[in-house]
């Protein structure tokens, strides 16, 4: 038996995808169209409660989701991580972590990239942040590049 080195980890490649097409309804395909146009959308449910990212059913009640909601884009690092390195895109290495953010008005959180500039220590539960958009959007969730602190 041979001990393992402190510096080794296990790692291996991993991709995740939907190998397949489906149209994405109303809901989605709003939410989707808003991330374009670098506007948030909800979806309010049968209890009252907002959704973000929007969904096409409550997660809780399996009902169909309701109106759809334009949301402020902010929101408030709930929980995080932070994370080494991002190869290939275009946050530093060193500069983020990734997060659950509650967007203003919503239940839950949607999970992204919170980029502070390399400074771990600005990464709190509660910290206020806001999306930088790409310059060309296309209607994706990466047409956010990440969310970066705000000043309150």
């Amino acid at each position: 038996m041979t001990a393992e080195s402190p510096d080794a980890s296990l790692t291996a490649p991993y991709s995740i995808e939907f190998p397949y097409n489906r149209t994405v309804g109303e809901k989605i395909g709003t939410f989707l169209g808003g991330l374009r146009d670098g506007e948030l959308y909800g979806v309010r449910t049968a209890s009252g409660a907002v959704l973000c990212p929007a969904l096409e059913f409550d997660p809780v009640s399996a009902a169909p989701t309701g109106e759809l909601v334009r949301l402020t884009p902010a929101g408030t690092v709930t929980h995080w991580t932070w994370v080494p390195t991002r190869p290939g895109d275009e946050i530093a290495a060193d500069h983020f972590a990734w997060a659950l953010i509650a967007i203003d008005g919503t239940t839950g959180a949607l999970f992204h990239a919170v980029d502070t500039g390399g400074d771990p220590s600005r990464l709190t539960a509660g910290l206020r942040v806001a999306p930088r958009w790409r310059a060309e959007r296309v209607g994706s969730i990466r047409d956010i590049v990440c969310f970066e602190p705000v000043e309150s």
